[in-house]
């Protein structure tokens, strides 16, 4: 990507950014040397104990001193952290203890030999790591490293001085240090360092001159240390001056592509990009073309190819794979999308010689096409096996043995059928039997056999039916020619059968993983709940890895074991914290990755938009085995769209949770509401009664009395009602709500109701029309009574005291109709069925009438109880009134035995 710079005197946005996500981590400070001896410990711990004595808050964590004397020393007054014993191979190693240091967070940590590489059994295997987890927990961290230990120069190294170089660190530890302080030593005076015993013991420190301290070595890698140095220096001024918003002119950086494939040679490709990248402080990019034309390579092939892209993501590389049947041309059009001016890839060493005389390879096509960027290729030794692999790879699958087995069978067969049709049949030419022979191998088999099947029947022809008969001597020019063409077609058409057979297996395995994504997706989509979703997880993925799965979910700031397959899989301390490392880091952990590795399972976090919810964790029957490259893309899909569907019910959850709450606390008001305004107004009635009756008892006349003792009962009896329906509804919404049910005549319970409601209001006329027949019904007549008097008590409440309000009784059907009528002002469209909600008022405010709003909740409560229905009706004459009908069902032969008492 191109370099961003500020506009318009404005900072970077992405260098404000990259300031903005160092905030709240700790300070990294690097002591970058050229090599052992040059004083980086020494000027760290000199540098530390002035701060210490400034009053900072210093600790030491692990220094190593080698028995250096003034190393030592400047430990002495320092707080030092004990070691963690680990015991490995029945020694006891001692380590630096990480959990100590994140208890203790002082302001600066000492943490000598970044490259170390931590005993089995420790948290992470390499002691960069836990600077890096340090930093992430906000602690200040110092620590120092030698120039041959950064991964990209590792090779470099290698070469200059002869030795290996086994403990590495990422380039990106480098990049990502906040300081880089350059501890240098002229070969001279390191030399001089070491004869006086100063870095080493002194028959060590002899064969260390004689070795790895040889000037021209110390020269080389001083070079690389000041080179590196200079680099970081650079990445600072330009930081400094992006966040600052002050004008270049900035070099643009070149961008450099590297071309990635699975052969060995790959490796010293991308770690001369890496190198390449780094003096010209550019982002490059790894890159690997992969074509859907092609089967899928063998498992060597796939782990190699594997570790070089994550070999170039180490070094700082963004690592892209993209399809294509024209590898050159999706290189070339990546790299003009992405602006690369530089390509760097492996020379060809694939084609033979004839072939090289038709075709050009892949890095001669590469500079041929690419006119407008620079293509760099990298030589080196030709590596024989690869070629070699690259041949067997489509016949692995099948067992080479078994198809060239077969090739020759199938060709000793065509013979036998040429020499049998020649003894009754005059034919001049058998080569198409030959020919067959070929086809076959190749629709089976694949190319590789096809073309040994080719070779066998050109002998096979020469030998048995081209004069001279039975030797390998051709008589007559044409016949050479025609054995030559024979050859020429059977290899090319062979190799097309092959290239369409493993075309049609590559698509067929694309096609079987594509299917089971889809029915996985198609199983998760119907599930609701966790538990089954989970199962259907770890059972899936469990058969893509071929081993056992596990799924955890988080609960309560932690995990718990959600599902398991096979359910008796285990987890022991190990696997625990890598599962716990995978949902709190975010990233991989366990086998096959840098976090716990001897772990017998791999976690990976299920990442949402939201957060992590969890983990899942695998273990393949073949433990050291890695996963292929279309397990890992299966297994990315499938933990990807478990994590989304474990998000959905989540979600869904949480949205009938809040709509329950936000249902409860507005039925909590409305109770509230009704409490403080309708209970109220009786109460201060009744007060009001009491208190006249207690203090002017004796001076009132006897009707003031009654009248004073008629509210006191009135208002009593309108707060027993509210107190009952709050009673009903609370049994109905719990469950208790037992209703008896006998055989009841409807036309009685009108009649009750009517009655009954008569006596609280005797000044108001209600009339009844009644259907003059019995309707008898299985109900319960107490409960039935209770709803028509809250339906007439409603209609009395919500209609003028000049009116009537009319019950109506019939029956239709199978079913009895009950409407009760009011010539009220109506209720409004939009709040017909509102009326029938617990603590509902269609009016508000002081004016409306007494009520609680549960009456018409109950009376839909018995009635749907009684397997009925209840429906309100406005307007229904001159633009107003309101009707409300009770329909209850009736059996259409109920006999005398039904006509007992039931339940």
């Amino acid at each position: 990507m191109n370099e961003t710079r500020a506009h318009d005197g404005r900072p970077s946005p992405e260098a404000l950014l990259a300031l903005a996500e160092r905030e709240g981590r700790g300070r990294l400070k690097i002591h970058l040397g050229a090599a052992p001896g040059v004083g980086k410990t020494f000027a760290m711990l000199s540098n530390a104990r002035r701060l210490a004595g400034e009053g900072l808050d210093v600790v030491v964590g692990l220094v190593e001193t080698h028995g250096r004397a003034e190393t030592a020393a400047l430990i002495e007054g320092l707080e030092v952290l004990p070691r963690r014993p680990v015991i490995h191979r029945g020694r006891s190693l001692m380590e630096f203890d990480i959990d100590a240091a994140l208890a203790r967070r002082p302001a600066l940590l000492v943490v000598d030999e970044l490259a170390h590489t931590n005993a089995p059994g420790s948290r992470h295997p390499k002691r960069f790591q836990d600077v890096e987890e340090l930093l992430d927990a906000g602690i200040d961290v110092w620590t120092a490293l030698n120039i041959q230990h950064l991964e990209s120069l590792s090779d470099v190294v290698g070469r200059i001085t002869g030795i290996t170089v086994r403990e590495t660190v990422p380039d990106r530890i480098l990049e990502r240090a906040d300081e880089v302080v350059l501890v240098d030593l002229t070969p001279e005076e390191l030399v001089e360092r070491l004869k006086d015993g100063k870095v080493y013991l002194p028959e060590s420190a002899a064969r260390a001159i004689d070795n790895f301290f040889k000037p021209s070595n110390l020269t080389a890698l001083r070079e690389l240390a000041l080179r590196r140095t200079a680099a970081h220096v650079d990445d600072e001024m330009l930081a400094f001056l992006r966040q600052s918003a002050i004008e270049g002119p900035w070099p643009t950086a070149e961008r450099i592509l590297v071309c990635v494939g699975a052969d060995a040679g790959s490796e010293d490709v991308v770690r001369i990009a890496a190198r390449q990248a780094g003096g010209l402080n550019a982002p490059w990019t790894a890159l690997h073309v992969d074509r859907p034309d092609v089967a899928p390579s063998d498992e060597a092939s796939i782990r190699r190819l594997d570790a070089h892209l994550h070999l170039a993501e180490r070094l700082g590389a963004e690592r892209i794979r993209v399809i294509g049947t024209d590898i050159v041309a999706e290189i070339l059009r990546f790299a003009r999308r992405e602006n690369v001016s530089q390509i760097v890839i492996g020379r060809s060493t694939r084609h033979g010689r004839l072939r090289r005389l038709f075709a050009r390879s892949l890095s001669d096509e590469l500079m041929y096409r690419a006119s407008d960027i620079s293509v760099q290729v990298v030589t080196g030794e030709s590596d024989p096996a690869v070629a070699r692999r690259s041949a067997r790879r489509l016949v692995d699958r099948a067992g080479p043995t078994l198809g060239f087995a077969v090739a020759t069978g199938v060709v000793a067969a065509s013979v036998a059928i040429g020499l049998g049709v020649r003894r009754f049949v005059d034919l001049p030419n058998v080569s198409m039997i030959f020919l067959g022979a070929v086809v076959l191998c190749a629709l089976r088999f694949g190319r590789l056999v096809a073309y040994a099947a080719a070779f066998l029947s050109f002998l096979a022809y020469n030998f048995f039916f081209i004069e001279p008969l039975h030797t390998f001597t051709i008589a007559k020019p044409y016949e050479l020619f025609a054995l030559v063409v024979f050859l020429f077609v059977a290899t090319t058409v062979g190799g097309l059968a092959g290239r369409a057979h493993e075309q049609a297996e590559a698509a067929l395995a694309r096609a079987r993983s594509t299917r089971a994504l889809y029915e996985y997706s198609r199983k998760i989509a119907g599930i609701s709940a966790l538990e089954p979703l989970t199962w259907t997880a770890v059972t899936q993925i469990a058969g893509a890895v071929r081993g056992s799965a596990v799924a955890l979910l988080a609960e309560g700031g932690d995990l718990r074991v959600a599902s398991a397959f096979p359910p008796d899989v285990a987890l022991g301390v190990t696997e625990t914290g890598a599962a716990r490392w995978a949902f709190e880091r975010g990233e991989p952990a366990g086998r096959h990755s840098p976090t716990l590795p001897n772990a017998e399972m791999q976690f990976r976090p299920l990442v949402t938009a939201s957060g992590t919810v969890g983990v899942v964790g695998f273990a393949p029957s073949d433990a050291d085995a890695a996963l292929s490259e279309d397990v890992e893309r299966f297994l990315v899909a499938l933990v990807d769209q478990t994590a989304i569907a474990i998000e959905r019910i989540q979600l869904g959850t949480r949205a009938n949770d809040a709509a329950a709450s936000v249902e409860s606390e507005r039925l909590r008001s409305a109770l509230l509401s009704s409490i403080s305004h309708d209970l109220r107004t009786p109460l201060a009635s009744i007060l009001g009664s009491v208190t006249s009756l207690r203090d002017f008892g004796d001076r009132l006349d006897p009707a003031t009395r009654k009248d004073l003792l008629s509210a006191i009962e009135e208002e009593t009896r309108r707060l027993g009602q509210f107190v009952a329906n709050l009673l009903d509804m609370t049994r109905l919404e719990t469950g208790n709500f037992e209703l008896a049910t006998d055989w009841v005549d409807l036309a009685d319970v009108v009649r009750g109701a009517v009655t009954r409601v008569g006596r609280f209001h005797p000044e108001r006329r209600i009339v009844l029309a009644d259907a003059g027949t019995p309707i008898v019904l299985e109900g319960n007549a107490t409960l039935l009574e209770q709803v028509l008097f809250n339906l007439l008590d409603n209609a009395i409440k919500f209609s003028a005291g000049d009116t009537e309000v009319r019950v109506r009784l019939g029956g239709e059907g199978g079913s009895a109709r009950i409407e009760v009528e009011d010539a009220g002002r109506g209720i409004p469209p939009d709040e017909l069925e509102r009326v029938f909600e617990k603590f509902h008022r269609v009016a508000s405010g002081d004016g409306r009438a007494a009520g609680t709003g549960l009456g018409l909740s109950i009376c839909r409560g018995v009635v749907t109880a009684m397997g009925g229905s209840i429906t309100a009706e406005s307007p229904i004459a001159d633009g107003h009134g309101t009707r409300m009908t009770v329909r209850l069902p009736v059996p259409r032969h109920p006999s005398t035995a039904q006509k007992g008492a039931m339940r």
